[in-house]
């Protein structure tokens, strides 16, 4: 799918004669982060998706349809856990990607199919999609997250603009599975579930860096998926 938008932006640039500078500056990146967006190698955010559709003249749910949906419902699967999960308002940013992933993998498990749809992969800190470090900046600029810094820990929390974000993408069975997931781990602290993730069968045989295949999931024990 990321291949798929990169070709349709460089279309768009090349037919409306814009060169890779000038999109980059209306995007307010850099050239080089524009060039990785055209070759697929780099995650389209919303909020850029939005800035193309405007500069090209058509609408973002022409533009990204499906991406678009997968990219609503993982953030709406975000704050689900900000709601379900914490205990003071707050989540340490590692542990609410490790949910995030636990309750993507875990639904492939069960339906054989992932809740967002978004490829995850393996990094030193864990399995994560990467959008959502460009989520988090994005919620963070709309002030509908806050971002606390404790040590060497970031704390997630919902801010009163967040509160308007709905759920209406995830069906009753997936925001059962949400609040299952949260249940879980709500008491559990971030290296528990550091812990339990990279030990996972999905983590475990992925290369370093490359997509982890939701496949993977399905030979886990059943006591190991969430």
């Amino acid at each position: 799918m990321v291949n798929t938008y990169a070709k349709t932006i460089k279309t768009l640039r090349q037919a409306n004669k814009f060169s890779q500078q000038e999109v980059a500056k209306k995007l307010g990146i850099s050239r080089p982060s524009y060039v990785a967006l055209e070759q697929g190698k780099r995650e389209l955010s919303l909020k850029e998706a939005g800035i193309i559709s405007e500069l090209f003249g058509i609408s973002l749910e022409e533009f990204l349809p499906s991406v678009t949906a997968r990219h609503r419902k993982y953030e709406q699967m975000l704050f689900a856990f900000l709601r379900h999960t914490t205990r003071d308002g707050r989540l340490p940013k590692t542990k609410l990607a490790k949910l995030l992933y636990l309750a993507d993998f875990g639904w492939f498990y069960n339906m054989h199919k992932s809740m967002s749809g978004l490829p995850y992969r393996k990094i030193e800190y864990g399995p994560v999609p990467n959008y959502y470090f460009a989520l988090l900046a994005e919620l963070d600029r709309d002030g509908k997250i806050a971002i606390e810094s404790k040590g060497k820990v970031s704390l997630i929390s919902e801010t009163r603009v967040g509160e308007k974000i709905g759920d209406d993408l995830l069906g009753p069975k997936e925001k059962k599975f949400i609040k299952e997931v949260a249940k879980k781990w709500r008491d559990k602290n971030t290296k528990e579930i550091v812990d339990f993730t990279h030990n996972q069968l999905p983590y475990t045989f992925a290369d370093e860096g490359a997509v982890i295949p939701y496949e993977l999931i399905t030979q886990e024990d059943p006591e190991h998926v969430y």
